[in-house]
């Protein structure tokens, strides 16, 4: 079993998967669901893997990583959940070292997904036009760099997408993928793939079926090549209460259209 030093994120798991972020240092600390204590005298001598008792409750301590991150991510913006976020990750190649634009990045639901897979070569920026989201994600991704053992060269900017182009050119000259969530996607591709390497690839969430048609013909406007476009439907299973498996009371059915476009070399002139 490892043990905890000062300053580690931990995570206190319940038997039913709920979990608290706790960093063990001296001072009380309240935490919501367990209480006030002192953290420091509470995780000292005990190690990764072990029961504590907090209170009433017998917890493990387990490493503290993005699923306990994401459950106890502070929330003020709607966020773009594991279900859209997985699929938009692997559909673009985003992994090691890319280089990402994501457009609208509200409470930091997708740019903490996305983190977790860059990597400390990795850079990701994130554009939010409202200033009290931003701060919101700003937290959650500033407690997420003290969790994760790599992490991005993470650029946060407080402005409108539609002018973002010569900020991102600062940063990096040109980005491998673009994530755009925001209300009217086609207003901002103008500012965005100017940005975008050839081959790479720009995502555009819409919630209802006119945004996804706006934002496809946007994308054929801006001579980009529609991959994909489409929803991910997903449905959770239970164990039923005579035995077997049986679908669950409360499946997730739409939360947005998907449309992913390619940026090809221009054709040559005759």
């Amino acid at each position: 079993m490892t043990g905890i030093n000062d300053l580690d994120w931990v995570a206190l798991r319940e038997d039913d998967g709920r979990a608290y972020l706790l960093q063990k240092k001296s001072g009380e600390v309240k935490i919501k669901g367990l209480g006030r204590f002192d953290s420091g005298q509470l995780l000292d001598g005990c190690s990764i893997g072990e029961r504590i008792q907090v209170g009433q409750k017998s917890l493990t301590i387990v490493k503290a990583t993005l699923p306990e991150a994401r459950r106890n991510m502070v929330r003020r913006a709607q966020t773009i959940g594991i279900k859209d976020s997985g699929f938009l990750i692997s559909w673009l190649g985003i992994g090691v070292g890319s280089r990402v634009l994501e457009g609208g990045h509200g409470s930091a639901g997708l740019a903490m997904n996305i983190a977790n897979v860059l990597g400390n070569s990795g850079t990701l920026i994130s554009v939010e036009v409202r200033d009290e989201h931003a701060s919101v994600g700003k937290q959650n991704m500033d407690r997420l760099e003290e969790i994760l053992p790599e992490f991005p060269n993470w650029h946060l900017v407080v402005d409108d997408l539609s002018n973002i182009t010569n900020r991102v050119k600062e940063i990096c000259i040109e980005i491998d993928s673009a994530i755009i969530d925001v209300a009217e996607p086609w207003n901002v591709l103008k500012s965005v793939v100017p940005c975008l390497r050839v081959g790479g690839r720009i995502a555009c969430y819409c919630p209802t079926s006119s945004q996804l048609e706006k934002s496809w013909n946007a994308c054929e406007d801006e001579n980009l090549n529609i991959e994909w476009a489409g929803e991910i439907i997903e449905r959770k299973w239970s164990k039923a209460s005579k035995g077997g498996v049986r679908p669950g009371n409360q499946p997730m059915g739409h939360t947005a259209f998907l449309l992913i476009a390619t940026k090809l070399a221009s054709e040559e002139e005759e």
